[in-house]
């Protein structure tokens, strides 16, 4: 009868891995969490916008219109509801190599077409005069991530009697 001890073996084997088995074996629930923290909000622009045009001057003056480049606001926040930023722009005076400057006050700043993503009403604010720094685009009522973009026309009121000559200056933008 050696089947006998064989079984008993066996049986207490099994009850050995029953015992074995722990409890949290069993299935069931796991706590897990995670994080997102809020990223950054930025503006990126073109590093030169290159010639805005020309015109052949006159007594009377005459304005340039060009475009400077895509802009866009990146607000990576994660912004509660209710949530603001302000694009604005300045310029500095359009400077020749030699003789008299175009005022910032000559220099305006037109918005266009705002591309958007995420949740925000966005405002072009559209200043006229770039001597001190001007609100350029809003965004209120934002949700969450959210981007603006857009390709600003940049017109320069030549005064009338300007000497002849290539003009240069910095527009700088930035977002809060």
């Amino acid at each position: 009868m050696k089947t006998r001890p064989f079984l008993v073996a066996v049986a207490a084997g099994i009850l050995a891995v029953g015992i074995a088995i722990p409890a949290s074996a069993a299935p069931g629930e796991t706590a897990a969490k995670v994080t997102i923290t809020g990223g950054f909000l930025s503006i990126t622009v073109p590093a030169d916008a290159g010639s805005l045009g020309s015109i052949v001057n006159t007594v009377g003056g005459g304005t340039i219109s060009g475009s400077l480049g895509q802009v866009v606001v990146t607000d990576a926040r994660s912004a509660a509801a209710g949530s603001t930023w302000v694009a604005s722009v300045i310029s500095t005076a359009l400077t020749p190599l030699s003789g008299p400057t175009i005022p910032a006050s000559a220099v305006g700043y037109t918005v266009g077409t705002i591309t958007k993503v995420g949740t925000a009403t966005y405002t072009a604010n559209d200043p006229t005069n770039l001597t001190g720094v001007s609100p350029a685009v809003t965004a209120t009522g934002i949700t969450g991530d959210n981007s603006a973009t857009w390709n600003p026309t940049i017109n320069v009121a030549v005064p009338g009697g300007t000497i002849s000559g290539t003009y240069s200056g910095t527009i700088t933008h930035s977002v809060v």
